[in-house]
C-alpha cells in the first residue's frame, strides 16, 4: 500500500508542474506555492517507493484502503497550495474546492471563479480533466503499480457499480485504451470551442 501511495504522491507532483509553468509563463509570483507542494510530493514519493515491497500479495481489502487512502492524499495535497498563496485560505474551502475537481461534481465554493489566477485556473481545471475517468485508472494507465490480478483489485474499488470488466487481457492496456478514447474526445472538444 505504501509502494502505491508513492506512485500517488509521485503523480500528483507531476500533476502540479502545470499550474507552475503556468505561473512562470504569466510570471505570477503566487504560483511558488504549487512548486512548494510539488516538491513536497517528490520526496515523500520517492521515500515510499525506493525499496519494492517484499510482500506482493494484494487483495481486495489492500485495494479499498490503498483507494481511500489515494483520494485523502490526492485531496490534501491538492488543497495545500490554495490555502498557502491564500487564494482560498480556509482549508475546508480549498479541500472542497480541489475534491470537486478530482470528482467532476462541478460544486465551488467560490462565487467568481475567473477572479482566480491563472495557475489556480488551470489547476482547477486539470483536476476535473484528470476526475473525468478517475484518478487511479489514469495511475494504473501509466504506471506498472503491480502485476496480475492486483491492478484489478485497485479497479474495482475505484470504479462504481457491482461489476468491472476489461477490454484487453492486460488491465494496463485497458486504461490506456479507455484514456486514449478521452484524450483524443477532449482535444476534439478543445479544438470547437474555438472554432
Amino acid at each position: 500500500i505504501k509502494y502505491i501511495l508513492g506512485y500517488v504522491l509521485k503523480f500528483e507532483a507531476v500533476f502540479l508542474a502545470l499550474p507552475c509553468f503556468t505561473a512562470l509563463i504569466y510570471r505570477e509570483k503566487e504560483g511558488f506555492a504549487f512548486g512548494i507542494v510539488l516538491v513536497l510530493c517528490a520526496i515523500l514519493g520517492s521515500i515510499c517507493t525506493y525499496t519494492k515491497p517484499k510482500n506482493n500479495v494484494f487483495y481486495a481489502k489492500e485495494g479499498f484502503v490503498t483507494v481511500a487512502l489515494s483520494w485523502i492524499i490526492l485531496s490534501v495535497m491538492g488543497a495545500l497550495p490554495f490555502v498557502i498563496n491564500e487564494e482560498i485560505p480556509n482549508f475546508t474551502d480549498a479541500l472542497f474546492e480541489i475534491i470537486s475537481g478530482f470528482t467532476t461534481t462541478g460544486a465551488s465554493i467560490l462565487s467568481d471563479v475567473e477572479a482566480l489566477s491563472h495557475f489556480s485556473l488551470v489547476c482547477r481545471s486539470f483536476s476535473h480533466c484528470i476526475g473525468g475517468m478517475g484518478v487511479l485508472v489514469f495511475i494504473l494507465a501509466i504506471l506498472p503499480l503491480a502485476g496480475g490480478g492486483h491492478s484489478m483489485h485497485l479497479l474495482r474499488a475505484e470504479s462504481p457499480g457491482p461489476s468491472v470488466g476489461k477490454l484487453v487481457p492486460r488491465l494496463r492496456s485497458t486504461a490506456m485504451i479507455l484514456y486514449g478514447i478521452y484524450f483524443f474526445m477532449t482535444v476534439i472538444e478543445l479544438s470547437l470551442i474555438h472554432i
